[in-house]
């Protein structure tokens, strides 16, 4: 019951927090963004396949007050140097920009109607009002690509505003808007199967401002989805931007 209403005053305090915030969103930082450019350093000359480097332009982190130690998971990672690269196809871009978000709670919590548009606008700042909070519970988002592409890379960004773990990421992609047949899952961190997705064996993440890149392996889909299942700070479901780098299925 505690923890009921602890959630419950948390949940009050964002909304009020992000409707006053939900104008400045996206437009006070340039920098805050998921879209990739090619790097214009000297790079060295792209190897067999045509392949190129991207880099990420990666939003300040905002972390409130003295960083803490995350609840531990049994599956949580050691910790490295954040990914600030990667190689991919030439011709590859982030093509969820702008494009259509759904999601399996009808009504996110914050910060309103528009609440899904977010997730695909172009920002990964973790200010108030710029991120998407859906219901607890195992809940999902999905990305309508509009077309088909061979998907290389996917970078998701939660909130990251607090050294705090995810729980059941699962993320897929598919042709089929309902996810029923031709579903290729390429990250499960869900060792509890608590979204009925398969239990996973992937290894959990501390949030940070850097995201996190998950291997898309060149799979052809329309539609990218991501699962989760609270976090450990409480059990809602943030969500502040999602890139998919692919490149045109031929």
């Amino acid at each position: 019951m505690m923890n009921t209403t602890k959630n419950a005053l948390l949940g009050t305090s964002l909304i009020a927090v992000a409707a006053l915030a939900l104008s400045s969103c996206g437009k006070s930082d340039s920098k805050g963004g998921a879209e990739a450019t090619p790097s214009a350093s000297a790079a060295p000359a792209a190897p067999a396949g045509d392949l190129e480097e991207i880099k990420p332009t990666f939003p300040k982190p905002m972390f409130v007050g003295t960083p803490v130690p995350a609840e531990p998971l049994p599956n949580l990672e050691k910790p490295h140097d954040p990914i600030l690269s990667f190689k991919a196809p030439k011709g590859t871009t982030n093509v969820a920009l702008k494009k259509k978000v759904t999601s399996s709670d009808p009504a996110p919590v914050i910060p309103g109607p528009d609440a899904l548009t977010l997730i695909t606008d172009g920002d990964a700042d973790s200010s108030d009002g710029c991120f998407v909070e859906l219901a607890p519970e195992p809940q999902w988002i999905q990305i309508d690509l509009e077309g088909s592409f061979n998907i290389h890379q996917i970078l998701a960004w939660h909130f990251h505003r607090q050294a705090v773990i995810v729980k059941g990421v699962v993320v897929q992609i598919s042709d089929d808007p309902e996810f029923k047949t031709g579903v290729t899952t390429v990250y499960n961190s869900d060792i509890d199967d608590a979204c009925k997705q398969g239990k996973g064996s992937d290894a959990a993440w501390i949030q940070t401002n850097h995201g996190r890149l998950f291997d898309g392996k060149g799979t052809k889909g329309r539609y990218v989805r991501l699962w989760s299942n609270g976090s450990t700070m409480d059990d809602f479901n943030r969500y502040i931007e999602v890139a998919v780098y692919a490149t045109p299925a031929k």
